[in-house]
């Protein structure tokens, strides 16, 4: 579908000229009109189909066709991690270049300093794009009000609404006017959240494409059986045989991350880490300098799975498996973008082995064909029993997110299959915003 078609404005069709966006995605093709027409929506389409746009592209033509701009913001999109904020911010800078009065975006975000936020929001801005803890800092603050919002978007829905964020969520749906546009966007939304989300939506339009939980037919899907120990060499030797500018490697632990970035470096090849005890400020540098081609890899905790758009990613590898199989995806999903190709490529090692299988049931994958390469195959592959109750991954205790997981399974702190808790804190919350 032509974007012509979805009743947006001149400046905004010459920005997606400009920046090389020839049709509407399916995503943004059924998305949009419902985000323009004032209903709630939720999305559902797979990562790297075009939901940033779907909801940008709405908003951005409502804040230009908007009688006066106010100091409050009058829409605010929630993003789950601080990465993610950014790219939504840009992307809205990106598609208001050509506005006939500038959109004023707050980008707010946790790690950095208040002032040049604050700063920001005094001026007056008609956006928020922000992660929910700094949001309800500014807003104690008294920097930013958020009584008259009109649209709220979650983006990555299903990890805002992930018992993680429950407390910061209940807070921010207190603040604002029950009378809003709720727009819900997400590569996946498991049956808990779908609960919680119909608790906010009312009568909402729902948009779910077919597959959206599985990975695009883009990315090429490898699996390479390997010991435990050799996976950095494996890595080397891909790195080498492979010739590829860029790979995005993820790992399961800060540690990990600064580790075989180290290893990686000591051996010639430029790799920087990315992480969450790093500062914002240098999470951010390692970004930019691995999108600008100035280092051939970034080793990632799971903190740049979601919502990264990095042009032209031609391989993502999982040196480390994800704990959550729905993560699988996301993370794979950093390459073959806008149509484009790309391979992702998971290291098996032989406790790995039922998780795996289990990422590929939970996916609807077929079954990978495993590989093994000579000099790094497994000496002795002796996979684990997936019925004795080990931990799903790395082999260690449960994590704070996996005890969070298994409450959420039993019904604790989130509605029930038949509609939710009434009684919770947070489903009240929601439904005040439906009056």
């Amino acid at each position: 579908m032509s974007f012509e078609s979805l009743d947006l404005p001149d400046f905004l069709l010459r920005s997606l000229e400009t920046l090389g966006y020839a049709e509407a995605t399916p995503i943004q093709a059924a998305s949009i009109p419902v985000a323009l027409s004032g209903k709630d929506l939720l999305a559902a389409a797979q990562t790297g189909s075009g939901k940033t746009a779907a909801f940008c592209l709405p908003i951005v033509r409502k804040v230009t066709g908007e009688a006066t701009a106010g100091k409050a913001p009058r829409h605010l999109i929630l993003a789950p991690t601080r990465e993610l904020a950014v790219q939504v911010g840009a992307a809205l800078e990106r598609y208001a270049e050509g506005a006939p009065a500038p959109v004023r975006v707050l980008v707010a975000f946790g790690g950095v300093g208040y002032d040049a936020q604050m700063k920001a929001a005094a001026a007056g801005v008609d956006v928020v794009v922000a992660t929910p803890g700094r949001l309800i800092d500014l807003v104690e603050r008294r920097s930013v009000e958020l009584g008259e919002v009109q649209t709220l978007v979650l983006d990555e829905a299903d990890r805002l609404l992930a018992l993680g964020f429950t407390e910061e969520l209940n807070a921010i749906m207190e603040m604002l006017p029950e009378k809003r546009q709720n727009l819900l966007f997400s590569a996946t939304f498991p049956q808990h959240v779908v609960a919680l989300a119909n608790a906010l939506l009312k009568d909402p339009e729902r948009v779910e494409l077919e597959a959206a939980a599985q990975p695009v037919a883009s990315v090429a899907q490898r699996a390479i059986e390997v010991e435990g120990n050799k996976r950095t060499g494996l890595l080397r030797h891909l790195l080498e045989a492979e010739g590829w500018e860029r790979v995005l490697v993820f790992v399961g632990s800060k540690r990990r991350a600064d580790n075989v970035t180290a290893k990686l470096s000591k051996n010639g090849i430029s790799a920087l880490a990315l992480h969450g005890d790093m500062s914002q400020d240098k999470r951010q540098r390692s970004l930019e300098r691995f999108k600008q081609k100035k280092a051939r890899v970034l080793m990632a905790t799971d903190v740049a799975a979601r919502g990264l758009d990095i042009a032209g990613l031609p391989c993502v590898i999982n040196y480390d498996l994800p704990r959550a199989a729905a993560d699988y995806v996301h993370r794979i999903g950093r390459t073959g973008r806008a149509g484009q190709g790309g391979v992702a490529i998971s290291f098996v090692t032989d406790d790995m082995d039922a998780h795996f299988r289990q990422i590929e049931k939970k996916n609807k994958i077929d079954p990978i064909p495993r590989e093994r390469l000579e000099g790094f195959e497994p000496e002795d592959w002796n996979p684990q029993d997936p019925n004795k109750g080990k931990a799903p991954v790395k082999g260690k205790r449960p994590s704070k997110k996996d005890k969070l997981r298994r409450q959420a399974s039993k019904g604790e702190d989130r509605p029930s299959g038949d509609g939710g808790d009434v009684s919770s804190p947070w489903v009240q919350a929601m439904r005040r915003g439906k009056r």
